[in-house]
């Protein structure tokens, strides 16, 4: 890209105000959303969901960002506080939360779009030229550049962020019709019989979620939906549907900027789908690569002990094969084979993980075997104790996946007095 692109993609980005939708409950994982919101759910071994969309932001030159925030968003709320606050106010910079606090309605958030609209007042006083609206429960990797430039030359008044997905994924998304110009034609949110891409049958062109508006459109569109009887107040399921035909609203594809082929997005809103995505990660060359130094996902840097391992005897040996292991970390006579482990676990003495995925502050106590399972933040699995070897019997006692990916929380344990955060 020439020099003079990269002023003008800097120039828009400094005048853009990035609003991260980070309220939703993410219901699919279960028991994992009990004590927290979905963006606040741990990834990665040492990351939140929330921190790729931010990172996003920031190296993107995007540093003006509220996040809208509303079921349990304690964990939330103190992540940001604590691992977001180094921009600096004196020149504008801000990650500001922003929580559902009734500023002009007298409810809760109701839809994504009501959740922009009760905020309105605060998004005149930051006075942006152009506003991205990002999920705030996705991982991936996206310079907003790009899209908020092609946004700008194609003179849209909204672009809408799109990938390819296979057609019955698509039931889950926004599905769109497009013509040669890139124009949307046709929108329907989770259709039963999602249209196909024309010369691919087998794939339909998915939203990401991620919307670019011109401030003053996007005001006169929130405020026309507010006083709409029966409106769900929604972008997907009102706001883009209702602006089509009228509108100019452009489709942006999310490419891979090195191959030009589809690039690596994956809402991670399933227990099956959260451990799939975490052990990909420990693969040679993973689709997504944190040791990226050009691209790197920032969060709260917790100051932990390199990770270590005691014990060599045969029958008693701390190792880790296949397997990504995180600071503060003893594994101890052990072994962990192909398995994620996140900050401050511990595992005793004769017992094996693994295929699993392990979050912060567990304990494994000697004699565990534990397969093909998630173990959430905090618990402590007791010695002796077998997962993963008997479908039926974990069932009994946790929660078990279609795919047979067993998720263990501390309330499953007992540990009641332990919120999960």
């Amino acid at each position: 890209m020439e020099s003079g692109s990269h002023r003008f993609i800097s120039r828009i980005t400094q005048n853009t105000l990035a609003l991260v939708l980070a309220g939703g409950r993410g219901s699919r994982l279960k028991q994992m959303t009990m004590w927290r919101s979905k963006p606040a759910v741990p990834f990665g071994g040492k990351f939140r969901i929330i921190d790729f969309p931010l990172s996003n932001c920031i190296n993107s030159g995007i540093r003006q960002i509220g996040i809208l925030s509303q079921y349990k968003a304690h964990s939330l709320i103190q992540h940001i506080q604590k691992g977001w606050g180094f921009l600096r106010g004196e020149f504008g910079e801000f990650v500001e939360l922003l929580p559902a606090q009734q500023r002009i309605e007298t409810s809760w958030y109701e839809g994504t779009a009501d959740a922009v609209y009760q905020n309105l007042d605060i998004i005149r006083e930051h006075n942006p030229e152009y506003v991205l609206i990002l999920a705030g429960d996705h991982i991936y990797k996206m310079d907003y550049g790009d899209m908020i430039a092609r946004h700008v030359e194609s003179g849209a008044d909204m672009t809408v962020g799109c990938l390819e997905v296979d057609l019955e994924m698509a039931k889950a998304f926004g599905v769109m019709s497009v013509d040669g110009e890139s124009r949307v034609r046709e929108f329907a949110e989770k259709p039963e019989q999602p249209d196909s891409i024309p010369g691919k049958p087998d794939k339909a062109l998915a939203s990401m979620g991620i919307y670019v508006f011109n401030t003053a459109f996007l005001f006169e569109q929130l405020i026309k939906d507010s006083d709409m009887p029966g409106s769900n107040h929604d972008f997907g399921k009102d706001i883009i549907p209702a602006i089509i035909e009228n509108y100019r609203v452009i489709a942006f594809p999310f490419h891979d900027p090195k191959t030009g082929g589809q690039a690596y997005w994956r809402d991670v809103g399933t227990v099956d789908s959260y451990w799939a995505a975490n052990l990909e990660l420990i693969g040679v060359t993973p689709e997504l690569n944190l040791y990226d130094n050009d691209w790197p996902i920032w969060t709260y840097q917790e100051q932990l002990p390199p990770a270590k391992f005691v014990f060599d005897d045969e029958d008693r040996r701390g190792m880790a094969v296949d397997a990504m292991v995180s600071g503060g970390c003893i594994i101890s006579g052990s072994v962990i084979r192909h398995s994620l482990l996140f900050s401050n676990v511990r595992v005793n003495s004769f017992s094996e993980v693994t295929n699993s995925v392990v979050l912060p502050n567990v304990v494994i106590e000697r004699n565990c075997s534990i397969k093909n399972a998630v173990i959430d933040k905090g618990c402590v699995i007791p010695e002796g104790t077998m997962i993963g070897e008997d479908r039926a019997e974990d069932a009994r006692r946790f929660y078990v996946t279609e795919k047979g990916i067993t998720l263990v929380t501390p309330d499953m344990l007992g540990m009641r007095h332990r919120y999960v955060r």
